[in-house]
């Protein structure tokens, strides 16, 4: 092969290789719901060449030491036991270099009994305190009713999963 026709070849291979790589570095995908205000995002596209972060349930910490461990008093209402656990998932991602920016997608579980009704407001009240706002990147979302979580003092869990970048 010729010195020009090796420079061509080298220049189609090196253009195919970068195009390759620039499609391959492609953004996470949000879109959101139309016509909405809504803090959540309809639906959210992730490159196959993200690393994919799947954190499991985290519940709210304790913020009184004197109540009774297996009572909402222990932990909190709604909206402080939300800001607890996302806190706690912030921290996590924070462990592996990324922020709350980087999730995709979440799944809530509030406890719905008589005891303690669903407080959907006051999760929506912790919950734009990290999306939204001064976070624009939004998950995906479902937020289910639940009769019971592990402790009877806990009324919020919250799951999520997270993606990087490959760039």
């Amino acid at each position: 092969m010729k010195s020009g026709a090796m420079l061509t070849l080298g220049a189609l291979l090196s253009g195919a290789l970068m195009a390759g790589l620039n499609a391959a570095r492609a953004d996470v995908v949000r879109y959101p719901i139309p016509n909405s205000t809504f803090p959540i995002s309809q639906a959210v596209q992730v490159p196959g060449n993200a690393t994919t972060y799947y954190i499991s349930g985290q519940v709210p910490p304790v913020i009184s030491k004197e109540a009774d461990p297996s009572s909402p008093q222990a932990y909190g209402d709604t909206k402080t036991q939300t800001v607890g656990v996302l806190n706690k998932i912030k921290a996590i991602l924070e462990g592996f270099g990324l922020g709350m920016a980087d999730v995709v997608k979440m799944q809530v579980f509030l406890v719905h009994d008589a005891r303690a009704p669903m407080d959907f407001k006051a999760f929506m009240e912790g919950y734009t305190q990290f999306f939204g706002g001064s976070q624009p990147n939004l998950p995906a979302r479902s937020v289910l009713g639940v009769a019971s979580l592990a402790n009877p003092g806990f009324l919020v869990e919250i799951e999520v999963i997270a993606v990087k970048d490959a760039k």
